[in-house]
């Protein structure tokens, strides 16, 4: 899709715009309209999903759309056996009709969904200040609850991709014209020129997206990149299982690792780079960050606020540097290599639906409950690992 023609692009603005600016209004045109809003909502996502790459977002998104549908769409979805929740549904739906006496759980549930609902309108008034307002602010929550905040993925769009690349050397001087340095690839960002770009979705390396925001920035402002250069450095394990390839492996640690920025862009099919095999071009814009070194024992006493002795200081091996950095690791804090369900928003699709269907209970909530269910199940990953 990166290489279709002008006009297919300015097609698909053109629809980008209609479902997020139009489409919406759908939820309040009636039943039909209301399930045309769920069906073009989800097949958006899922034409974003197949074309990008943007983790568990466009499955959340999806979430929401599936309260457009009601018992009657939904219905083939359960099973018709008797006493079971499609029965039981139109049960208490006939008993609503007829005016009949309903379970005191349905009641309940009322209150609680007004009640949310009550919450949501009045936690939302900042946020649509924020929206009407000239400076407006984006991915910030307005109250110490987070249920209801300000989210964009971008404030602006840029028209160029830029990486930082990291590498080694085992060289005693980087200065060496005859250095030899090495590339460590990620896992799914672009490095290797002739790697096929990933397809991940809905999981999320972490890392990877990480560095991506690095790139737009220096490394002064993430000072989290000089951290992962001395990991590496010190050929932790835990953070090189988050590296597709370590250049180092079975070989004594590099003496120097330093940071590279590129600006990287799609090879055209049918080109000359592309006939070699590869999928990206590249071309370096500078260093990001200059060759670093493994620490010595007065910075890792100092990072870890301990007194550094004035003198008596014994001289330490290699070992024993890469000793310390490794105990530095231990007592940092874990950073989670995935985030997958770790951005829990609360959507008003959901309560909005129940106020306008005025079911007290239907299988549109029942499916948004177990697509929750599963991404809170997903989010739970046991893998953690030090970096900063």
């Amino acid at each position: 899709m990166h290489r279709s023609p002008w006009w297919f692009h300015q097609f698909e603005t053109l629809v980008n715009h209609f479902i997020e600016l139009v489409v919406p209004f759908f939820l309040f045109l009636g039943r039909r309209m209301c399930i045309v809003h769920g069906l073009l909502q989800i097949l958006f996502q899922v034409l974003l999903i197949i074309s990008g790459n943007l983790s568990f977002l466009n499955w959340l998104t999806i979430v929401p759309s599936i309260a457009c549908f009601d018992d009657s769409s939904l219905g083939f979805l359960f099973s018709s056996r008797r006493g079971g929740v499609k029965e039981r549904v139109a049960e208490m739906q006939l008993k609503e009709a007829a005016g009949e006496q309903l379970p005191l759980g349905c009641y309940v549930r009322k209150v609680v969904n007004i009640s949310f609902g009550l919450l949501i309108a009045y936690l939302s008034i900042p946020v649509v200040l924020n929206l009407l307002n000239s400076r407006q602010v984006m991915n910030t929550s307005f109250n110490p609850l987070r249920i209801v905040n300000t989210y964009g993925a971008f404030g602006s769009i840029t028209k160029e991709r830029t990486e930082v690349v990291l590498q080694g050397t085992s060289s005693l001087d980087p200065n060496d014209p005859a250095a030899v340095w090495e590339e460590y690839d990620f896992k799914c960002k672009p490095g290797d020129l002739k790697r096929r770009p990933c397809f991940i979705t809905p999981y999320h390396y972490r890392l990877d997206w990480l560095m991506w925001f690095a790139a737009f920035q220096t490394y002064e402002q993430n000072e989290w990149i000089i951290h992962l250069a001395g990991k590496l450095l010190a050929q932790e394990e835990e953070t090189l299982s988050l590296m597709a390839t370590n250049p180092f492996v079975g070989r004594a640690p590099p003496r120097w690792i330093r940071g590279e920025h590129f600006k990287y862009k799609f090879s055209r099919p049918g080109g000359k780079h592309a006939s070699e095999g590869r999928w990206w071009i590249r071309k370096r814009i500078g260093p990001y960050f200059p060759p670093r070194q493994p620490p010595g024992p007065e910075e890792v006493l100092r990072r870890q606020e301990l007194a550094v002795p004035r003198a008596g200081l014994m001289e330490e091996d290699e070992q024993g540097q890469e000793g310390l950095a490794g105990e530095e690791g231990e007592q940092s804090a874990p950073l989670q290599t995935t985030c997958l369900g770790s951005v829990c928003v609360f959507y008003p699709y959901p309560c909005l639906h129940i106020f306008y269907r005025r079911f007290p209970a239907n299988l549109s909530t029942c499916c948004c409950g177990l697509v929750f269910l599963i991404f809170l199940f997903l989010s739970v990953h046991p893998s953690r690992h030090s970096l900063a």
